[in-house]
């Protein structure tokens, strides 16, 4: 009998490791084609694995909630055919060399697993017990091997997801430290010391009588870590200005059903913010940025999220990337299905990825406005109010009337650092220039 090694596939350009949430075979269940092996998930974005051949799950090489790296055997299942030896754990990047030589490679890779759990073993519950992020078994052999403490590893800045430190982050800072440049004299340390921000721990807090408790789903701890997350490491500021969005309104009246008859689907408000945000942006880059220390990353492409509420309550971000090249059909049509998918939890994991910028309708549950939090590691938030009749001044050349208009709250957060309230009001100021100037003879 043959055996078929099962990888953790490549789910998109930018996802490095994927999480088995949940075996659906066994060893020993018989697995037909296309079946579903295991489920699994990438950030915000559940997936499955099927099976490309019929045959028996032979062997699981990980149990649920281990993190794979894309590309390394997950499984093995036996089919009808030949075989010579029975297969191992391997990186499917690996090809070529006799049999002998791949054995003795995963030996190798064995051994060195083996070697940094060991050497780092008393440190995860002594030394590191106290640690603010996760380390790897071999970053934290390394950092006993170079003396490296607590306190020196908590200030290095990680390049891998939720800012992990991994082999490369800290052999570059030993690196630095070994010519000097990461050196700090004793007054130095102090200052530092002395400048950073006390530790904040939440408080502990003790369920009543009859009190229920519910454990927050994969998703909610997720968008939990990141909010928090994103609070501590922005200033937050938030800019709001009222819009006149009458000749919007009276547009979409007059277009949505001859709209729905030719295109099949409705149009909603959302895309015509999302194009008129997404165009105003080429003229602010450091509201389409991200900052990497001292440094502004202004982003070339324009790739906006648009936070969707799902049925159970959570939050998920499709990206609509180079929004400001699209029109009105094609923006319409992007985010309706975008929004489709997203409810029914058919998203592609890149689809949540590469966002420079966000917007995200309160007017949606009938709220006049709000204070979003920024989406790291993005600079700005555009919050959409709900538009509402309201008797305004107009100004004519008869002169001021009183008339019923619909009016909009925009509210615009953004990243102090790089964003002052200057740039964040000329932003807001001429979106609003634009939305009041819509053409209601715009054809479709």
């Amino acid at each position: 009998m043959a055996k078929f090694e099962i990888i953790m596939p490549k789910l998109g350009e930018s996802i490095i490791e994927a999480t088995i949430t949940k075996w659906l075979k066994n060893p020993g269940d018989s697995v037909e084609e296309d079946d579903a092996l295991a489920e699994i998930a990438t950030d915000k974005v559940d997936s499955e694995i099927p099976s490309p051949v019929e045959g028996k799950l032979l062997k699981q090489f990980f149990n649920e909630g281990d993190v794979i790296p894309v590309g390394k055997v997950i499984a093995v299942i036996e089919i009808e055919g030949d075989e010579d030896e029975e297969a191992e754990p391997k990186d499917a990047s690996k090809s070529g060399g006799s049999s002998e030589q791949k054995a003795a490679d995963i030996e190798d890779e064995k051994k060195s697993v083996a070697s940094s759990e060991d050497k780092a073993e008393g440190l995860v519950d002594g030394d590191y017990s106290t640690a603010s992020r996760f380390y790897s078994p071999l970053v934290k052999s390394i950092a006993k091997e170079e003396n490296v403490s607590l306190h020196e590893l908590e200030q290095i800045s990680g390049s891998g997801k939720d800012n992990r430190v991994n082999k490369n982050d800290i052999l570059e800072y030993l690196k630095n430290r070994n010519e000097g440049k990461a050196q700090k004299t004793e007054t130095q340390s102090k200052q530092q010391v002395s400048y950073a921000a006390p530790k904040v721990e939440a408080p502990k807090v003790l369920a009543g009588m009859g009190d229920e408790i519910v454990e927050m789903d994969r998703m909610r701890k997720l968008i939990a870590d990141h909010m928090v997350m994103s609070k501590q490491v922005s200033p937050h500021v938030t800019s709001f200005i009222e819009v006149d969005v009458t000749n919007i309104v009276t547009w979409r009246n007059k277009v949505k059903d001859a709209f729905l008859k030719k295109e099949g689907q409705k149009i909603t408000y959302t895309p015509i913010f999302i194009e008129a945000a997404a165009k105003t942006l080429r003229d602010f880059p450091n509201v389409n940025a991200s900052v990497d220390g001292i440094k502004i990353i202004r982003r070339k492409n324009i790739n906006v999220g648009m936070a969707t509420a799902l049925p159970n309550g959570n939050l998920i971000v499709p990206v609509i990337r180079n929004a400001d090249e699209l029109n009105m059909v094609g923006m319409a049509k992007r985010v309706n299905d975008l929004a489709g998918r997203a409810r029914t939890n058919k998203l592609n994991p890149d689809e949540i990825q590469g966002g420079t910028f966000t917007i995200t309708n309160f007017g949606s549950f009938d709220s006049l406005t709000g204070t979003p939090i920024i989406n790291q590691p993005q600079v700005a938030i555009l919050g959409l109010g709900a538009i509402k009749k309201r008797p305004v001044v107009l100004e004519t050349p008869q002169g001021d009337v009183i008339a019923i208009r619909h009016i909009m709250m925009l509210s615009l957060a953004y990243d102090h650092r790089i964003v002052d309230g200057a740039m964040g009001g000329m932003y807001l100021r001429q979106l609003r220039n634009t939305l009041e100037a819509f053409d209601i003879n715009l054809a479709l």
